[in-house]
């Protein structure tokens, strides 16, 4: 990990204390928390997928009110014989 580098933000004196707060509750500091919070939003944005996985992203689309997650789960259940 690269040495820290200081950062000044503008930030309302509430959300500056509800911060402070939230950190000390969580025992951790408002800076490792800010951290945290940008490692976790960015990380979808760069999935580090593969190039078989990039090709074939976006080959067919699932039907309107289907969900990949429940694919997924009925498909799992049908290898485990879960049914």
């Amino acid at each position: 990990m690269a040495s820290p580098t200081k950062l000044t933000l503008s930030v309302d004196a509430t959300v500056i204390e509800s911060a402070k707060r939230l950190a000390e509750g969580q025992g951790t500091s408002v800076s490792a928390m800010f951290e945290r919070f940008v490692r976790l939003a960015t990380a979808d944005a760069d999935p580090r997928l593969g190039p078989v996985t990039q090709a074939a992203a976006g080959l067919f689309a699932l039907p309107d009110g289907v969900d990949h997650r429940d694919l997924l789960t009925e498909s799992l259940m049908e290898k485990h014989d879960l049914r």
